[in-house]
């Protein structure tokens, strides 16, 4: 048996179906919010400056080692040094003290080199921690954008919950003063078709965009103001108006 409702009833299926386009149109501009791409980009930069980060510490810590290696070089001869100069003038034979002198020789341009090995090293540490420092501002900037984008993001994305929140309720409100069968039915052509009614405009389903043929619009002419009829464009329910031309 064809279902039946008052024109007026129906009429408010339009309603219906302006809320539930404007929550399908909040869902999906929620899901896709312009910052969204942004922070994917950040997030990418992100990891690439932490591995620097990472990669730029153990540099700035090896060169910290080197440093205090060849610090700890240079306190191992200078003490040496130190023991030869001290004994040198005690020794009596003259072979001991010429080889001691040698050696002192030996330690003092072994200490010259040492020395530059170690401001070389100083050097090298200075560069990196210089390096690491860079590449920590250039993260910690990076983290900030992010937080700042996020930020955004979340203020946007609360203003259309709030949005979403009121068209549901509006929408609880609206399909109370439905049938349930009518609205079984609005619901079905909804889950299927994507729309669940449809003004008829000037011979036109606005759903689909096509103007109805003749046959199409006899058989809508016929039908009681009680009937309801379904769009055989969009499949959905086909609602009459004053504007709909018939």
């Amino acid at each position: 048996m064809a279902l039946k409702a008052s024109n007026h009833e129906q009429r408010r299926l339009l309603e219906l179906q302006d809320v539930d386009t404007r929550i399908v149109r909040l869902t999906a501009k929620a899901k896709a919010l312009p910052q969204a791409k942004r922070i994917a980009e950040l997030d990418a930069r992100l990891a690439e400056l932490d591995r620097e980060v990472l990669e730029r510490l153990g540099a700035h810590d090896d060169a910290a080692a080197e440093v205090a290696r060849t610090e700890s070089d240079v306190k191992v001869v200078e003490a040496r040094l130190q023991r030869n100069r001290d004994r040198l003038p005690s020794i009596t034979d003259a072979k001991v003290a010429t080889a001691t002198e040698h050696e002192i020789v030996t330690l003092e341009r072994r200490r010259s080199e040492l020395e530059d090995l170690e401001l070389e090293a100083m050097q090298a540490q200075e560069d990196a921690a210089a390096a690491l420092e860079e590449a920590r501002a250039a993260a910690g900037e990076a983290r900030a954008e992010r937080d700042r984008v996020d930020a955004e993001r979340a203020a946007e994305a609360a203003g259309i919950e709030r949005e979403l929140e009121e068209a549901r309720a509006e929408r609880e409100q609206r399909t109370a003063v439905i049938s349930p069968e009518l609205l079984a039915l609005y619901e079905r052509q909804r889950a299927r078709y994507g729309i669940g009614a449809t003004l008829l405009q000037r011979r036109t389903s606005v759903a689909s965009g096509v103007e109805l043929t003749a046959a199409e619009l006899y058989t809508i002419q016929s039908a009681a103001d009680d009937d309801v009829l379904l769009d055989p464009n969009s499949s959905a329910i086909l609602v009459r108006t004053e504007e709909s031309g018939i």
